[in-house]
């Protein structure tokens, strides 16, 4: 049985609210001021930091969810791989976002919005292809197999 589509919901749904939050991190500090050409550099690196802690933190959450669910541990390693990607991405893209609708001469506030969208279709994608990968290529089945 293939048990990860069970897990879409959560999987796009902590991608949207992860990308949601970011963005609203970068509008806010466009709007006060404090996120300007000077501290740009340092506001991203700061993000992409958030990227990776958030990314590793709800893996852990996203597997210890999998194994109280008694999902198989292919699939779980799988639905955490996704859940991951999905995240980092997730974070990125919206802290990204914000400042490229800004250069584009588009209200920034937009990107809130639009990241809910882009990262629901990523995400699906990012799904599939991470769940594809891990548990239908030879690699896969050769990584989750070192690992058992």
């Amino acid at each position: 049985t293939f048990s990860v589509i069970y897990y879409l919901t959560m999987l796009v749904g902590a991608g949207g609210n992860a990308g949601s939050q970011a963005s609203v991190r970068v509008i806010r500090g466009l709007a006060l001021g404090t996120l300007n050409e000077q501290t740009q550099a340092q506001f991203l690196t700061r993000e992409l930091k958030m990227a990776f802690f958030l990314s590793a933190i709800l893996s852990v959450v996203g597997f210890l969810r999998a194994a109280a669910f008694r999902t198989p541990f292919p699939e779980a390693v799988a639905v955490t791989s996704a859940l991951c990607m999905i995240v980092f991405t997730s974070v990125c893209l919206g802290a990204i976002l914000p400042l490229i609708l800004k250069k584009l001469r588009i209200d920034p506030a937009h990107s809130s919005t639009t990241i809910q969208v882009v990262m629901d279709l990523l995400g699906v994608l990012l799904a599939v292809s991470v769940s594809s990968l891990l548990l239908d290529s030879s690699i896969g089945k050769f990584i989750i197999s070192k690992m058992t």
